[in-house]
């Protein structure tokens, strides 16, 4: 039998954001902090999920736009755009995404292997879905998708 702490121990907790109509998650220890969406400076010949970088106390940041990364819908700007910040892989990457939900914590019991989608959907970087009562959340491993060649924010020549 489990002691509530052990119970505890077994959850993993993830910060919830929308991108469309979906609810994602990420492992809430990747997270640095939340911001409002600010220009950004654009740099030439940049994939176009990669918005440009942003100076952060004095670290420059890139800003991947998670919704033409995973192609849900047209983008807009507005008071409630966020960008997560994180450190993924000892470095600092900002996500725009439409809004952040909350913390969720979920038990190995909660989550799902993500389902065979074939080729027309690349399911790599989705660790699986998790279920909290009647809400079904895409659980994201950002440290693979932000370190795969074709993000090229990391260097993988180290």
């Amino acid at each position: 039998m489990q002691t509530e702490s052990e119970t505890t121990q077994a959850a993993s907790e993830y910060l919830t954001f929308m991108l469309a109509t979906e609810t994602y998650g990420i492992d809430i220890l990747k997270v640095q902090e939340i911001r409002g969406y600010d220009t950004v400076t654009h740099i030439a010949n940049a994939p176009e999920f990669i918005k440009g970088v942003i100076n952060l106390r004095g670290v420059i940041v890139p800003i991947v736009d998670m919704r033409i990364k995973f192609n849900v819908g047209e983008p807009t700007y507005h008071e409630f755009t966020v960008v997560i910040i994180m450190n993924v892989l000892d470095r600092v990457i900002g996500m725009v995404v439409d809004g952040v939900s909350d913390v969720v914590a979920l038990t190995p019991e909660q989550i799902r292997p993500a389902p065979e989608m074939g080729a027309a959907l690349d399911t790599n970087y989705i660790t699986g879905l998790g279920t909290q009562s009647d809400r079904m959340l895409i659980l994201v491993d950002i440290e693979k998708m932000m370190s795969s060649e074709e993000m090229q924010l990391i260097d993988h020549s180290r």
